[in-house]
Order: C-alpha cells, then structure tokens, then sequence
C-alpha cells in the first residue's frame, strides 16, 4: 500500500480513509497508482472519503470519476439547470444501457461529488451550495420529463385543446416544487416536495400506438411516469424521494389537475396552511409560463389582507407539521426541530411574509435568508439579530449537511454517542484536540441567540397559541363551532381538517348526532381515515354510527358498483361513479376495522372482494368504452385476470396494490385482434388506476406478466402458459405460485390457473433442491438490499428488511413448489398454509411456532401501521407519534415493548429462513 499518512493526518476519521484506499487499491490498482500520481487529487479523494462513507463507496464503486472529478474540482461556481442538463446529456450517451432511474440516480451522485468538495473546502457559501443542489434536482425532473413526454406521446399522441377559435392547441404541463426545493435551499438529502399541474382538458391527437386518451388521463400517467424515473428505488437508491402529499386533496388527490381545478381548489377548499405552503413554490420543469399564471392567479390568497400576526404564526406552524408530520424522532439534538433550530428561523422568516406581505410586495422571498435581510429593510429585525440569524443558519444547515452525507440519510439530529459527536466535530472544521468543546459551543451559542429572538419576536404568542389548542373545553360536534375536549393533538388536528373542509359544503348544519363519537374516534386513530373523509364531505352519509354493527355482505359489491356504473353512458362519467361507490363501500370497511367491529382476517377478505368487484366492474367499464370507440358490443371480448400477491392470497389491506396479469381468450389473434386486446387492457387499467377529482382505487402493478414491463399488457392464454413452461425464471415460479382467477372470464382463468399451476409444480420436480434454495434466497435478500437505501435512521420495515414478511413469504413458496403443495382455496393464505405444511411434517413443529406467531405479529403491525396511515411498512424508532398509535391498537404496554418483540421475531424468523434454505448451519 502506498503510504497516505501525510495526506490522512490531519482529516476526520483517518482509519476510515486509510480502509477507503486499501480497498481502493486491491478493486482497482491501476486507478489507485494514477490517483497517487496526481497529489492534487489525491488529496481531494481523501478528503471526500473523510467527511462523507456515502461518497467513499461512490468513489470505490466508479473509479472511472477520478478523471471526471479532476477536471471539474477547479471549477469555483454554481452550475446552471441549463448547464447541467447538458452534462445530464453526455452521461445519458455514455451510459446508454441503464435503466432511466438508476442513470438519474448516478448522475445525481456523481454531482454531489463536485458540489461536497466545494462545500468542505469553503469554496462556496451557504447559499451557493443550496442553489446548485436545486438546479441539479430541477434538471433531472427536466430530463425525465422530457424522456416521459416522448414515452406517453408514442402512444397517445401529443395533448391538445380546443383555443378560443376551436383551434387544436398544444396543453402544457408544469412541475410545480414545494418546500426547499421550491425556495432554491435543497439539502443533500432532502425529499422534495412536487405537485403537478397542466394548462388544458382536452384530448390527445390520438396519433401514438394506442389512440387518443383525455388530457388528464394523459398528465396523471405523466406525472406517474416522472416520479417514477426521479424516485423509483434501485440497488444503488432513488436520484431523490418525491412526496406528493403536499398537492390539492393530499395523498388522494389526482397527481395532475387543470389550472383551473388547481386554482378552485386553492381558492375555495385548500385550508390555510396549505395556501402557505405555495410561499416557497416555484416552477422546476416544465412550462414555466404555466407556472406564472398558476402562480400570479393565487397571490392575492397567499398574501391576504388583515391577517393577523397571531393568525400567520398559526398558519406557518400547521404547515410544517403538515410537511413534517412523518419527521423521525431520533435521539440527539435536531438541528432542525430543536429549541433554536432551523425551524425557529424558517418561523421568524416567514410568519411576517403572510401578516405584511399583502400590502408591502418587497417581503416576499421565499428564499430564508433573503427573506431575513428584507425584514431588516423594514426594521423588522436589527442589523444585530439579522447577523446573529444568518450565520446560525449557516451554521446549522453546514451541520446538517455534514449529518446527512455521513450516509445519505435525512437525519437531523447531533448523536449523543461521544465518539460519532467527535466525528462530527472534526467535519465541522473544529481541528484541535478539544474539537467536541469548541463545536458544542458554537451550537449552543448558535442555538441560543436564535431561540433568544424567537421568544422576543414570538415566544409569549406562540405559548399563547399552542396552549389554546391543548386546553379547549367540550362543546358540541358542528360544521360551523371548533369543538374540543380532544384526547389528543392527532384528533383535534384531523378534525379540524375536517371542519374546515366540511363547513364549506355544511356551512350551518350540524353533522348528524349519532354519527360524532365515529367522527372523533376516526380522527383520532387514523390520519389516513380523516383525510379520506376531509377530502369527499359527501361521504358523510357512509359513516355509521358508533355502535353499529351491521355485517357488511360482500355479495353485493359487485352489483352496486356495476349498477351504479350503467347509469352512465361516458367513460368519465364511469370511473368517476366507480370511485364514487368505491369509496362508500371501502370507507364502512374501514371504520368497522378501526372500531374493531370486525376481525383483521374478515377486514383482509372484505377488501379482497371490493377489489374484485371493482375489477369486474372495470372490466364492464372497459367493454362500454370498446363498443364506443368501436362501434362493437364486443360480447365474444374474453380476458380472465389472475391475481397474485395479497390479491391472489385473498389477503387484502388498505393501500395494497392490484399485482395481476390479463390474459385473453383467443388461441390465434392476428396482429390487428392481438392490438385490439391490448388497448382493452389500457383502458380496464385506466378505469381501476386513474386518479380523477374523486381519488383513485388502486395501483395496477402488471410487472409480474410475462416478459414484465418489455411484454404485451395482455397476452393470449396459450402464449402465457408457454412463457411459464419455457421461459418463466425460478423468482417468476415464486409468484405464480398464488396465482388465482380473481376476475373477468372466470372459468377460462380457472383453467389457466390450475394448467400454470401444473407446470410450475411439475418443472420444481425437475429442479435440484439446490437450485430452488439459492434462487429463492438470492432474489429475497436482493430485495432486502433494493430496499435497504429507502429506511431512514431508527426505522424497520416489516416487510422487506430481515426477518420481515417477505422472509415468510418466500419461505412458504419454496417449500410449496420443492414439496408439490399446491394452493386449495382454504388454504391460499399464509396461516393455513403454514398449518397445511405443519401437517404434511414438512415444517416442525418449532419452525412452525415460530413462524406462525411471528407472521402474525408482524400482519397485526403491518395492518396497524396501515390502518393509521394508509400505505406503509415502515416503522419509525422511538418518540415517533405512529409508533404510540400503532402501540395502543396492538394493546401493548409501551412503544419500547413493541420494538423489543418485533426483534425477538425478526430475528427468530430470520434464523428460521437461513435454516430452512441452508444459508447458515
């Protein structure tokens, strides 16, 4: 090894830096003698192995950068989005082979390499850095814009509208960011907050492959396909995590809205804080004159007259514990949340903005810093407290970036642990030997001014305000009074939503008596519920009354959808009414489950059969539309759909997607039948997964068809079983195992199912035992890793992470196939399954306690943690607001009693898995 030591002696953990290049040198020798070659540059490498292992192991893993990394390292300014879609553009060329998301996500990577060593050598402020990271976020939403638009006009042509001389007009389309993004202050590792928004409805020209489509089918599937390129999880991690909860109607809403939808929303039924959110909004992609009319028809609601300090203050405050309300509770101070953080200057800047921006324009920067010089302008704050507030902010954003590129991780919080403090300190350019004392003392002097001026400018008021919320008194449940008595902050937040979102269409009217005590105990158990709620007042009508208890009859979803749905006689019309009574339907599932009115296996099977009857539905929905298009009743139309996953085990829950494949029922189609076919399949998946104004059912996911996203939408039946018997890999054996005929032509997918089923058992016959296990362990662990880079600090997923339920799943599925256990439908899910193998003595008896109680643990966990708010599998660490919810629904003693059980069980599963496959003996 080449001696470092001159280069190392002085960085942050050297130990670490001296690992980096003897990996380094035995991965890649001949790059390592270049590198020491080149000193400059060296030193450079070193120093970025120093402050960050993130990009140590980007350097270790694309030694091919160091080049790139020389000629860019002398560069002393901020790259514009235009430049760096440019460069976006070569890497694009020279990487032509990779998946569109893994290219953004290396690109992305590669750039920070820059833009971090400018930042620990000083060679840019605060803001420089924050302004460049969002340029290089606007220009990847731009390119996977641009990539998505190219995609959706091949097959649906380009989206037009009718101008004011009935003129086919080009639409246009926005990416609209929120938050820091929006102010130009992106962090490292921030998530950035996006909604989407285009100009027209109309259609499209109908010129692509598979016709035209309306304008907003067009915009939302765009939109899906740009979150997807900027935001799909990879092995290597995602370019960024997209949130979309910030966009009209939140987590329900449609991803894309006309102008007109999005300024009517905001005018009329946005709450306040949300209208605050749109301070720091800005165009990142897209038409950006769009943008300017979004934006200059909302100023006057942004900025309104006469509001109140007091009212401003509660406004920014309800608005970052909207955008922060999944923030992580971790130990240590958090540099964004703790007394004298980030947040009390955000507070100080912003709170002025909506109580005097209206009438004096100058204030409105949404920029943080320039927000903070402005108030001095107009002797808001002295020149003293201006200075004292910007370099804490300096300071502390530094600090965070410092904690964020430790791992790439959006952590916030200083670690108590001495040794990692240590580390921290010496990033923080505290060189002596008493760097931890030196960088304590700059935080708490830092701290301690801004907490000092908040309290002057805010303190007394902002006590006022929160005690106010935690000490109202009982009153009666109306549209139009604020009631209180909450047991908690979580069900006077969700009602409050509610009432406002409510008195707008009930003005006067007091919600109906029998119908409060569902109301308050909704609000207070599930965020998910409460929005659904706050978001359709209509549904008012579906909520029962506490105590009531009547069955649900699953017999008769089918025929209120498809009745509801006849009435109609347009394909908008259809799947609005299809969302409509979805919704009443899925609301009363989910209440009797949050009551507990029902069992969770009976809440899995209700939700099975809704999602069946609203593909049965769409199935009708999309043979109106054929006959419309076609001027064909299309009677002879066959498509059996299969489910597989929860769908195919009848174990359903909220926020499950649809994992199906669709198959039609023609042995020899020509290639105009076969196209024909497939345009059916885009329609039957637009009528279940759109989103419209009245939300959405679910997400379509169609990877697991033969040939996955290269392979027909819908194939023939015979061309299926032919992939499985020729073609299907062992991980594709794995899910057909739970294939089951859920919809459409039910008996043609019987037979298919049982015919695949055949063959699948028959070919593991044929498979070494050997064989089986290392693919069944290779694809789950991959899976393990994949997501692996989505968790942050303290939290588990109980589905992919190690001894999660994919660890029973798998395990399950291998020894079905190895023993020629085939599914019988009362014994499809995974408890009967697990007593089925119990029985046969194909598990023992210890495998399987273990996994039956384990698996039950972790469902019951994963149906709380859906329950309250929605789709997830995530479970945050302690202090957590979900992990009490989740506690109190599992009926344990404490939020450290659950953690503690769900370890016993991860790693007894965990231990089973490695058994059972032979990984570990």
């Amino acid at each position: 090894m080449q001696d470092i030591t001159s280069f190392i002696k002085d960085l942050p953990d050297a130990e670490g830096v001296r690992r980096f290049f003897e990996r380094l040198e035995q991965s890649a020798p001949r790059e390592a003698q270049r590198l020491v070659k080149n000193e400059a540059l060296l030193s450079d490498v070193l120093t970025l192995a120093a402050y960050s292992p993130l990009l140590a192991a980007t350097l270790s893993q694309n030694p091919q950068y160091f080049s790139w990394l020389d000629r860019k390292r002398r560069e002393n300014k901020v790259r514009g989005k235009e430049e760096l879609l440019e460069s976006l553009a070569r890497f694009t060329l020279t990487h032509s082979g990779l998946e569109t998301n893994i290219l953004l996500s290396r690109f992305q990577r590669r750039e920070l390499l820059r833009v971090y060593l400018r930042d620990i050598r000083g060679l840019a402020t605060i803001s420089e850095l924050t302004e460049e990271l969002s340029n290089l976020a606007d220009a990847i939403l731009e390119h996977a814009l641009r990539l998505a638009r190219q995609e959706l006009d091949n097959r649906y042509g380009a989206p037009q509208f009718k101008d004011d001389k009935s003129r086919d007009t080009p639409a246009k389309f926005s990416v609209v960011s929120l938050g820091k993004l929006g102010s130009r202050e992106l962090n490292y590792a921030s998530d950035i907050d996006l909604l989407f928004l285009y100009s027209y409805d109309g259609t499209t020209s109908g010129t692509g492959s598979r016709g035209a489509v309306t304008n907003k089918e067009y915009f939302i599937k765009l939109s899906e396909v740009v979150t997807r390129l900027v935001g799909q999880q990879a092995g290597e991690g995602a370019a960024y995590r997209v949130d979309l909860r910030l966009r009209p109607h939140g987590r329900i809403g449609p991803l894309a809205l006309s102008l007109k939808e999005t300024v009517e929303y905001y005018r009329s039924s946005a709450r306040d804080w949300e209208r605050q959110v749109l301070l720091r909004a800005r165009g990142s992609a897209g038409d950006a004159d769009l943008f300017r009319s979004f934006y200059s028809s909302l100023e006057d609601v942004i900025y309104q007259k006469q509001v109140s300090l007091e009212t401003a203050l509660k406004n920014v405050r309800l608005s970052k514990q909207a955008i922060d309300q999944e923030q992580h509770h971790e130990s240590g101070f958090n540099v964004k949340l703790g007394q004298g953080g980030i947040r009390e200057i955000e507070f100080i800047a912003q709170a002025p903005q909506l109580a005097l921006g209206n009438a004096d324009p100058w204030l409105r920067a949404p920029h943080t810093l320039i927000s903070l010089s402005r108030l001095v302008d107009r002797d808001l704050l002295n020149e003293r407290e201006h200075t004292q507030l910007s370099e804490a902010y300096a300071f502390l954003r530094t600090l965070e970036h410092r904690l964020q590129m430790e791992n790439g991780l959006q952590t916030h919080a200083v670690p108590d642990d001495e040794a990692k403090r240590d580390l921290v300190a010496l990033r923080m350019g505290n060189k002596n030997e008493n760097a931890r004392a030196f960088f304590e003392a700059k935080l708490k002097s830092h701290t301690g001014e801004v907490s000092g001026i908040f309290q002057k400018l805010f303190g007394e008021l902002f006590g006022e305000l929160a005690e106010a919320d935690s000490t109202q008194t009982a009153q009666p449940l109306t549209a139009s009074s604020t009631p209180a008595g909450f047991e908690d902050e979580r069900t006077g937040r969700n009602f409050s939503h509610l009432k406002d979102s409510w008195g707008k269409y009930l003005p006067n009217q007091d919600l109906p008596p029998e119908k409060v005590e569902t109301l308050l105990k909704i609000c207070g158990l599930s965020d998910y519920f409460s929005e659904m709620l706050a978001a359709d007042p209509s549904l008012i009508d579906c909520v029962p009354a506490y105590d009531d208890r009547t069955k649900l009859d699953p017999e008769k979803f089918s025929a209120q959808m498809q009745s509801a749905i006849e009435e109609k006689s347009s394909f908008r019309d259809e799947i609005d009414v299809l969302r409509t009574e979805w919704s009443k339907i899925y609301l009363q599932i989910g209440i009797h489950d949050l009551m507990e009115a029902i069992p969770m296996r009976e809440a899995n099977i209700l939700q099975t059969a809704l999602a069946e009857a609203s593909l049965d539905a769409g199935i009708l929905i999309m043979k109106r539309e054929l006959a419309r298009r076609y001027d064909n009743k299309n009677d002879d139309l066959r498509i059996a759909v299969l489910g597989l996953g929860r769908l195919g085990g009848r174990g359903m829950d909220h926020g499950s997607d649809l994992d199906v494949i669709l198959i039609y029922d023609d042995e020899n189609p020509s290639a105009a039948q076969h196209e024909f076919y497939q345009a059916a399949a885009e329609i039957l998946v637009t009528a279940i997964s759109s989103f419209t104004r009245h939300g959405n059912l679910y997400r379509v996911d169609l990877r697991l068809r033969p040939d996955g996203k290269n392979g027909a939408l819908c194939c023939g039946g015979k061309t299926f079983l032919e992939y499985v018997e020729n073609r299907a890999a062992i991980w594709e054996w794995l899910a057909y195992v739970k294939l089951r005929a859920v919809a459409g032509a039910q008996e043609f997918g019987r037979r298919l199912e049982h015919d695949a089923k055949n063959i699948l058992h028959r070919k593991a016959k044929n498979t070494t035992d050997a064989e089986l296990k290392q693919e069944t362990s290779r694809v789950r662990l991959r899976l393990e890793e994949q997501r692996a880079p989505r968790l942050r600090q303290n939290e588990t997923d109980i589905k992919y992470s190690a001894g999660g339920l994919l660890d029973i799943y798998f395990l399950i599925r291998y020894l079905q196939l190895k023993h020629d256990v085939q599914d019988e439908d009362e014994f499809r899910s995974t408890l009967p399954m697990l007593q089925l193998l119990q029985g046969k003595k194909i598990l023992n008896d210890e495998h399987y306690e273990i996994l039956s109680q384990g698996y039950l643990f972790l469902r019951k966990l994963d149906h709380a943690i859906r329950l309250a708010a929605g789709r997830a599998t995530r479970l945050p660490g302690l202090g957590h607001p979900l992990l009490e919810l989740v506690t109190k629904r599992l009926k344990l003693d404490s939020p450290e009693s659950l953690l503690e059980t769900l370890t016993t069980h991860r790693l007894e599963i965990r231990q089973c898995f490695e058994e059972l496959l032979e990984r570990r003996l």
